[in-house]
Order: C-alpha cells, then structure tokens, then sequence
C-alpha cells in the first residue's frame, strides 16, 4: 500500500478515535485542580462543586490540591497538561488575573494558555484580626495599624492571591507599609491567625464566615459596597468612610489551552446544570458566595472577562508598588 494512503488511514483513524473518546466523555473519573492547600476557601468551594459535577455526570471528581506560587504552580500543571477533557483548574482572580502584573515573570499567560470554561462565583473579602487586636471597627483598626505598623503583620493565601492584593491595597488607602507573611492558602493563613500569629488579614468570605461565628477572630469590615447576606450586621468598608472601597475575587474552570472546544462545552453544559441546581446555590449562599448570572457562564464570556480582569488589577497593583519575583 503506498505510503501516502497509509498516512491517511492511519490520520482517519485517529480522528475516529477522538471523535469516539469525545462522544464517550466523561470515561473516567475527572480530575479538578484546587491550586492551594486544603482547607482554604477555593479547596470549599471545588469540593462543593466537584461533589455536584460528579453527581450529574455519573463520574467522580477527584480533587488535587497543589500548592505553591500563589496558585500559579497547580495552574500551570493543567495549562501543560492532557487536553482530553478530564482535567481542570478552579482559578481564582489571584491565578488568572492579579498576578499576571504582580510577577515579574509569571509563569503562564493567563489570556492565552487556557482553555476558558466557565465563570463559577463571585465572592467578596473580609477584614479579620486576631482575637486580642485592640480595634473593634474600621476607624479604630486605620488609627492602631497607623500607630503600630512597624510591628504588625498581616496574612495571605499566598504572594499574589487576592486575600495578599486585597490587604495591598487596603494598606495603600490607609498610608501604612505592613510586613507580609504569605502562606500555601487560605486555610493555613486562616488558622495562624486565630492562634494569634499574625495580626490582620482580608480573607474570602468563604471560610471567614464560621471562624467570626465561633468569636475566633474580629471581624472589622466587609470589603465590598454592600453587606453580606450572612454576616448582616458587619458593616462595609464602604459605609465606614473608605467610599467605594471593596475588594473581591472570583473562581472559574479552566481546562488545557489545546483542549478541543467539543469537550469544553460539554464541561461548560455540565457546570451550567451544576450552578442552576438549587441545592448548590443554597448551599454556596450559606458561605456567602454568588453563583454568577446566566449571561457570565459560557466559555466566550470568560475569556474576555480574564482579559479584562488582568487590565483593571494592573493600574492598582503598579501604584502599590508591589511585586514579586
């Protein structure tokens, strides 16, 4: 057989096989990548969703936390990794947008080396201090960390995550340069600051909401221009005369850039059903998150979002003069 009509068949095939490998997705557990350690607010919320996608795709979710570099190692694990549609990042504003500008060198075009899936959440911060923190409002807590900022720590998920930027920026409004101690999540973060290590932090509402509950830390304010619906009583930063100060970041799936786009809309599909589920919603709304609007779900819209998310945090993240290596 010449060798022309061999490379054809063999060409067929393989677009058989893919075609068949697509029409049979899911075949195989799935994996989610939760780019931070466990216990944080994204590992919360990819365990909620990956429990729901499991469930209405018939296949497990497995969850894979891999920590490091403010969420760009996991990140770049699935960036790089098999584009057969069952493999997936939950990224965050800190992993597909902020630290885009923060770095130096990042080490993943954001824009460019994913496939976009689905824009899941958006989630405002909250500002938290250790349990003996004299302040007990935002006007108190702006004067003690003016009169005590040389001494004063304050915590993050990780360089370049927005519970990091958010506290960057704050700091800005107040005139006020604090050491950073940056940790592989939230969760570990979370968990030094209640043992009274650190002093302050702008942690996601996520997992902030049970520690105020049980008194383990100070809630100060909540950073967005309006009030959380589970914790009604904290005022805003906005309504403590930081006007139209707020800070928040959002969670999305990304697959593999060279992931063919049949396999991202049965994903996208998928999750679609996942947010409309009345259960999930609830459930997420108890941790004070907000499943996005209808309009803000398909693949399209959230790489057009990711672009513009990496345009609006530059302008602030270069005249905070922060950055990292």
């Amino acid at each position: 057989m010449p060798r022309m009509m061999v490379a054809a068949l063999a060409g067929m095939m393989a677009c058989a096989t893919m075609a068949q490998a697509q029409d049979a997705w899911p075949n195989r557990p799935l994996t989610m990548v939760v780019p931070f350690a466990a216990g944080g607010p994204v590992d919360v919320l990819g365990r909620i969703v990956g429990q729901f996608l499991g469930e209405a795709l018939g296949r497990q979710v497995v969850i894979d936390n891999v920590a490091g570099g403010g969420g760009m190692s996991g990140s770049l694990r699935v960036s790089q990794g098999n584009p057969d549609g069952h493999l997936f990042v939950l990224g965050s504003s800190g992993t597909h947008a902020i630290n885009q500008t923060l770095y130096k060198r990042p080490l993943y075009n954001a824009a460019t080396d994913f496939a976009p899936v689905a824009l899941i959440a958006d989630a405002p911060l909250v500002l938290v201090t250790r349990k003996d923190l004299p302040p007990t409002d935002l006007k108190s807590f702006i004067a003690y960390v003016k009169a005590n900022h040389e001494r004063l720590q304050f915590a993050s998920g990780g360089t370049g995550t927005t519970s990091h930027i958010g506290c960057v920026l704050l700091n800005q409004v107040m005139g006020v340069e604090v050491t950073h101690v940056p940790y592989r999540g939230g969760g570990p973060a979370l968990l030094d600051l209640i043992a009274g290590r650190v002093d302050y932090m702008c942690n996601i509402i996520t997992t902030t909401v049970p520690a105020v509950e049980a008194k383990q830390v100070n809630p100060i304010a909540t950073l967005a221009i309006e009030r959380s619906p589970v914790l009604p009583t904290l005022a805003t930063a906005h309504e403590q005369g930081l006007k139209d100060f707020e800070a928040f970041t959002w969670n999305a799936v990304f697959m593999p850039k060279a992931t063919p786009p049949e396999l991202v809309n049965k994903l996208n599909a998928a999750l679609v059903k996942v947010m409309d589920n009345a259960a999930l919603r609830e459930r997420l709304a108890t941790l004070g998150l907000y499943v996005v609007a209808p309009e803000r779900r398909t693949p399209d819209y959230l790489g057009t979002f990711v672009a513009r998310e990496i345009e609006k945090w530059a302008g602030p993240i270069k005249a905070s003069g922060a950055t990292a290596d």
